[in-house]
């Protein structure tokens, strides 16, 4: 009986809208942030912040007709031109504390050292202490749990007021008043307020 010939080893289905974003991409020249994958596919650089951006092309997909491509994903702090130098100061300052308390976190430790830090240095760091307290802090400044949660998804996240206002059903005027009055909270907090610019 003759042999079936052995299927090849077919690659895995890239992940939806992929194939599409490193089209466009190809098409505008803004091919930098691909690289080839084992299978010879041009692909995305995972975890990178040019490939969480997305590109939008109007007038059916392709520039080759005159599409316009608009880039999303862009800082919503710099996006929202109606927040104020003060805004987006406290918003960066918010985020920085963040980054900075989930950089530190809590790094592993060898098994023979003791959990109440009973060697010198023993323990947790100050450093991660401070981080973790810093960001804490300022996040009990903006008490109401709407406001919070908008500062989160927006300064945290980088979700745009567009996509939150979609998914709470509220107006995109909602979402950015919120978010002002979340981030006048912690120009107070981190003492920004009234700081005449420089």
């Amino acid at each position: 009986m003759p042999r079936k010939p052995s299927k090849k080893a077919q690659p895995p289905k890239l992940p939806k809208g992929e194939a599409e974003q490193v089209r466009i991409r190809r098409e505008i020249g803004h091919d930098f942030a691909l690289k080839e994958d084992r299978f010879g596919r041009q692909r995305l650089t995972p975890g990178t912040a040019e490939a969480r951006r997305v590109y939008e092309v109007s007038n059916g997909g392709y520039t080759s007709t005159g599409g316009i491509v608009r880039l999303r994903n862009v800082d919503p702090l710099v996006g929202i031109t109606s927040l104020s130098r003060q805004q987006r100061e406290a918003g960066q300052r918010f985020r920085d504390d963040f980054e900075r308390a989930a950089r530190e976190g809590l790094q592993p430790q060898s098994w023979s050292e003791r959990v109440d830090g009973g060697r010198v240095g023993g323990g947790i760091p100050d450093r991660v202490l401070s981080a973790g307290r810093a960001h804490a802090q300022a996040a009990a400044v903006l008490a109401h749990w709407e406001v919070a949660e908008v500062v989160r998804r927006i300064c945290l996240e980088g979700q745009s007021v567009k996509a939150i206002a979609e998914r709470t059903g509220d107006g995109r005027d909602v979402v950015v008043k919120l978010l002002k009055i979340g981030l006048d909270l912690l120009t107070v907090h981190y003492g920004i307020m009234g700081r005449k610019a420089g």
